[in-house]
């Protein structure tokens, strides 16, 4: 048993059973036992590797992009620079060097990581010397004022869902508590939800689907979108995840590359569930900001020239490291791949037109 386990265990014996939110957010977040708190998980060493770790082509595009919404906001003087979950810092150093291009861009941005492990501090400060010196944050209303330029990679899949599930009793929450050996197991709690908070068709339902809920994406997506209504730039999200609002179960646990038991090993595990790229969009236009997609990632990597500049990186080098170029694209942008599942969408202030969408 690991010690989130134990200390999950008496919280449910104290007060009975919790939330799915609330365990995702032991799990992940607890100061002392929690998932991201603890450990460094990405790369091939760790639980799972994210599209910047598979290639460096990934981070240089969405440089590009970067460099393109400066222009397109008028060359801000000064422009805040921030990334959401920054990993190993490896996306922000490319964006940085594929930034160069345009002095006057790197010149005016500042750079901010917004993240809550001292591990992965470590090692973005690392990553990043010769590049940056970025500025830390907990959370993201510590964002300075000023013309924003956000990215989010793999952020909101991370974020704490609730899920609601129609049984016989109708629409009821899904909870974590304790079985009969003492074990944590789902149950379904006794208060009915409020049905606004389900997507539409929660009353045509067949017994026994599933709903998830994300607030604190929402949440979160509405104070960037009011930031860039009244500061001007934008935010550039990637994520797994639906186009439509629906039902269905995605939680799902993440251990050395392979599925695992949510309840299993809690804090040893990573946890996610699939974005919901609707109501993401939602709260972002109810603040007044302009979305941009979703498009797929394949789409959107392929619009900003991935094909081009797999050439370009590949010209001259051996017939192996061509390969293993070819390999990286499709894994990044192929249909089976990352390429469709993986979505790409934009919100910004003012509407501007930009690349990849």
């Amino acid at each position: 048993m690991t010690g989130l386990e134990d200390k999950i265990r008496r919280l449910i014996a104290a007060v009975g059973p919790i939330s799915v939110a609330d365990y995702m957010s032991l799990v992940l977040s607890d100061p002392e036992h929690g998932y991201y708190t603890t450990r460094t998980a990405i790369g091939l060493e760790g639980d799972f590797i994210t599209a910047p770790e598979i290639s460096q082509m990934f981070g240089e595009l969405i440089g590009i992009w970067c460099v393109a919404a400066y222009e397109a906001l008028g060359r801000p003087p000064k422009l805040i620079l921030a990334e959401l979950g920054p990993g190993r810092g490896t996306l922000m150093a490319d964006l940085l060097r594929a930034g160069r291009v345009d002095p006057g861009f790197i010149r005016a941005a500042e750079v901010h990581l917004v993240e809550i492990s001292p591990e992965l501090r470590r090692r973005q400060a690392a990553c990043l010397t010769g590049f940056a010196s970025p500025v830390w944050h907990d959370r993201i209303d510590e964002l300075p004022d000023g013309p924003l330029l956000v990215v989010a990679n793999e952020f909101f899949d991370a974020l704490p869902i609730r899920q609601f599930v129609l049984s016989e009793r109708g629409w009821r929450e899904r909870v974590v508590g304790l079985d009969e050996a003492g074990n944590l197991a789902f149950g379904i709690g006794a208060a009915a939800p409020d049905l606004a908070l389900l997507p539409p068709g929660a009353g045509e339902a067949d017994v026994g689907a599933v709903a998830e809920i994300n607030r604190p994406a929402e949440a979160i997506l509405a104070t960037l979108a009011h930031r860039l209504v009244r500061h001007g730039g934008a935010a550039l999200i990637f994520d797994y995840g639906h186009v439509k609002s629906g039902f269905g179960e995605t939680l799902q646990a993440v251990r050395a590359h392979h599925y695992a038991e949510p309840l299993s090993e809690p804090g040893e595990c990573d946890l996610t569930a699939h974005v919901d790229f609707d109501r993401l969009a939602q709260a972002a236009a109810a603040e007044g900001a302009a979305v941009l997609g979703p498009v797929t990632q394949g789409d959107f990597l392929i619009a900003m020239g991935l094909a081009e500049r797999a050439g370009a990186l590949g010209a001259g080098k051996s017939a192996a490291d061509q390969q293993a170029i070819v390999a990286a694209v499709e894994r990044l942008a192929g249909p089976e791949e990352m390429g469709t599942l993986f979505k790409a969408m934009a919100v910004t202030h003012p509407p501007i037109a930009l690349s990849g969408f």
